[in-house]
């Protein structure tokens, strides 16, 4: 069985508009630490006026989630100030580019 790609010509699903507005939220918590802010530019190799420029970039904001999934203490300091469930940026984070398992 096939499953069809998605075409990310067509207006974005709720769920890449919410998984988008998570990222962004995401980002902002980062950058408001020096220190979270070093880390994900150490990650991204991008100097801190390129994040800003490439903050409404999807395949950047996806990054922005991967970069928060791989450190449990970053996920659970996001997570408890934001108020969601810990699952909740995994859960969005396959509405992005990157993100879709491919089967």
């Amino acid at each position: 069985m096939q499953f069809p790609k998605s075409d990310r010509t067509t207006a974005p699903s709720r769920s890449a508009e919410a998984a988008e507005t998570l990222a962004l939220q995401a980002l902002a918590w980062i950058a408001a630490e020096p220190e979270r802010l070093s880390g994900l530019m150490a990650t991204t190799g991008l100097w801190p006026d390129e994040v800003k420029t490439r903050a409404g970039d999807p395949a950047f904001l996806g990054g922005v989630l991967d970069y928060l999934l791989a450190d449990e203490a970053l996920l659970l300091g996001f997570c408890g100030e934001a108020e969601i469930a810990p699952e909740t940026p995994a859960r969005l984070r396959v509405a992005l580019p990157g993100g879709a398992v491919e089967v």
